[in-house]
């Protein structure tokens, strides 16, 4: 072969190698590469979650910014509006009413307009909101329950349409805290749970508010009074949910008196022709959205025990969540969240649904510390719990146990140690102290000055205290409820619930019947019950009558049961039913449980 055509036959194949090694050799690998992931079952792609599968979490970045001690200074300039939207009232007429005035007369709170400024101590700032306006850009109206009958009240303001938001947000909640002694439980409890994962908090808070009421005729010479110390919360509404990084377009209700029970007069869908929305909103406050199709088919199968709870539970509630939920409001002493004072946030097109914290200004209570624990009855520990349908199944799970020891511990030990809840409260009483001290605060504290801050520094043993009585509680019956007694032939017939032991020791009852709460009469006593259950032979005189019943286990520890009676000094009496006999001889029960 001619010397020429080999040598450019060899130089065509060396470039060929080159080419295939550069090129062609590295897409081999990459196909080889493809084809073994392929032959694996793996994929390149991350894996798409279903929504019931992926855990709701709040928006932890939204929290950033905070500054859990500083204060914020609000003004609102009051005046009179119109009849159309409620707001032609004075300043002296919104404060003048509670809640319960309202719902008596079927009336709407009244309002009044205001000019809602931001600013600092010499006044409101150039660049905040509202600064330099001439109009009303927001309504005030005092709101809460029975905070409303106080002397001190808390606000709602409603910045108006257009008009702009404060820390995005168009409601503004002033609340007083006027049954907090320390006026800073709340926001310590709110400042915790946005560092705990599983939970769903909101944004706090401190707020100085001035006021110059301009709806009295002299309104030219008024100047801005002192309203003292607030602490603003978020609303919770959709743009909350909007905010926290939440389905603003899910189900959001407030617990009014839940306890997971079916309520079929109440629960109802809109489209159901005896649908009344304020008998719904009487149980669960409506604040998403309405179509309750999601709520009827949790609550009912929560309340089917032929389905396994274990099954209920995983379909419709996060477990790190409401595990978390639970131990805090324990160890934290919030002895008002067995039905009330919690919200359930769900997504729209998913199952699950998830606690939020609300109204936090109950716990930390060192209450006990004075009067014992006698004094919430069954409202520590585990069996405070124990009045939900929902709990009630859950924590009769030893697994489901575990899991809330779990929590438990882990609360204890990593997130609410003695060193960062002291640490804490040395910050806030640095800041409400000045408040408490001089007027309008000081007139209306719930103890002496000197007083409250021994409290505040009692607060550093509330979690231990609340921890040992988890711990205690775990061994005791659960509570019960009381039935309404029976007139029989041969006298009254009475009975109660079977209570529940976590160890499975045998239960046995006493029965006492006095015309006296504090049972010093005693008409009638028996004991050693092993059913729930006992007679009275012979009749009772007209007049009002009570009953209590204590379950005592096979390792002496008591309970009382759920009843209570209040005396005339609101101090509640627990482990108490009350009834009373007409001059008739009829029997007539002073309870209403709608179940």
């Amino acid at each position: 072969m001619n010397q020429n055509i080999v040598s450019k036959l060899i130089s065509f194949a060396i470039v060929v190698l080159i080419l295939f090694s550069t090129t062609g050799c590295g897409d081999l690998k990459k196909q080889q590469k493809n084809d073994t992931a392929s032959k694996n079952n793996e994929s390149i792609f991350a894996e798409t979650k279903d929504i019931n599968e992926t855990p709701v979490t709040d928006k932890k970045e939204l929290y950033a910014d905070d500054k859990d001690t500083s204060v914020v200074t609000m003004y609102l300039t009051v005046s009179k509006g119109n009849s159309a939207d409620h707001t032609d009232h004075t300043w002296q007429e919104v404060n003048a009413h509670s809640i319960f005035y309202y719902q008596d007369n079927n009336l709407d709170r009244f309002r009044v307009d205001a000019i809602f400024q931001v600013g600092d101590e010499t006044g409101p700032l150039a660049g905040q909101i509202g600064y330099q306006a001439l109009t009303p850009n927001a309504t005030v109206q005092v709101r809460g329950n029975t905070t409303s009958t106080m002397p001190q009240k808390s606000y709602k303001i409603m910045l108006k349409q257009d008009k702009g938001r404060w820390r995005e947000q168009r409601t503004i909640i002033l609340n007083k805290h006027i049954f907090d002694p320390l006026r800073f439980r709340n926001k310590m409890s709110y400042d915790l749970i946005k560092t705990i994962p599983g939970m769903i908090g909101a944004r706090t808070q401190f707020v100085h508010l001035y006021v110059k009421d301009e709806t009295q005729d002299a309104a030219s010479n008024v100047k801005f009074e002192d309203y003292g110390l607030y602490t603003q919360v978020e609303q919770f509404n959709s743009r909350y949910l909007r905010n926290h990084n939440l389905d603003e377009n899910g189900q959001l209700y407030k617990a009014e008196l839940f306890e997971f029970y079916r309520y079929e007069d109440s629960l109802k869908l809109k489209t159901d022709p005896d649908y009344d929305k304020t008998a719904f909103e009487k149980v669960l406050e409506i604040k998403g959205n309405d179509d309750h199709t999601k709520l009827i088919q949790m609550v009912t199968d929560i309340n089917n025990y032929s389905i396994p709870i274990e099954k209920s539970f995983a379909k419709y509630f996060d477990e790190d969540n409401y595990f978390t939920w639970m131990a805090f409001q324990m160890l934290t002493g919030n002895p008002d969240v067995e039905n009330r004072n919690f919200y359930l946030y769900s997504p729209q097109n998913g199952n699950k649904w998830y606690y939020i914290s609300w109204d936090n200004d109950a716990a930390w209570s060192t209450d006990y510390f004075n009067y014992g624990e006698y004094h919430l009855g069954y409202q520590v520990g585990i069996s405070q719990f124990w009045v939900s349908v929902l709990h009630r199944r859950v924590l009769a799970s030893p697994s489901y146990r575990k899991k809330l020891d779990e929590k438990v511990e882990w609360l204890y030990n990593e997130i609410l140690t003695k060193n960062k809840i002291s640490s804490l409260i040395e910050q806030y009483k640095k800041v409400t102290t000045p408040f408490m001290s001089k007027m309008p605060d000081l007139a209306h504290l719930r103890v002496p000055l000197a007083a409250a801050s021994v409290v505040a520094d009692q607060s550093n043993e509330v979690i231990d205290h609340n921890y040992k009585l988890y711990k205690e509680s775990l061994f005791n019956p659960m509570p019960f409820y009381l039935d309404t007694p029976a007139k029989t032939d041969a006298g009254y017939h009475f009975a109660w619930e079977t209570a529940f032991d976590f160890n499975d020791e045998t239960i046995t009852y006493s029965f006492e019947l006095s015309n006296s709460y504090l049972f010093d009469n005693e008409i009638e006593k028996q004991t050693g019950l092993a059913l729930p259950q006992a007679d009275f032979v012979g009749n009772l005189p007209y007049g009002e009558y009570f009953y209590r019943v204590i379950a005592t286990n096979a390792s002496g520890k008591t309970q009382t049961a759920f009843d209570y009676c209040d005396d005339d000094d609101y101090q509640k009496h627990y482990g108490i039913y009350t009834f009373y006999v007409t001059p008739e001889g009829i029997l007539v029960g002073d309870k209403t449980v709608e179940k």
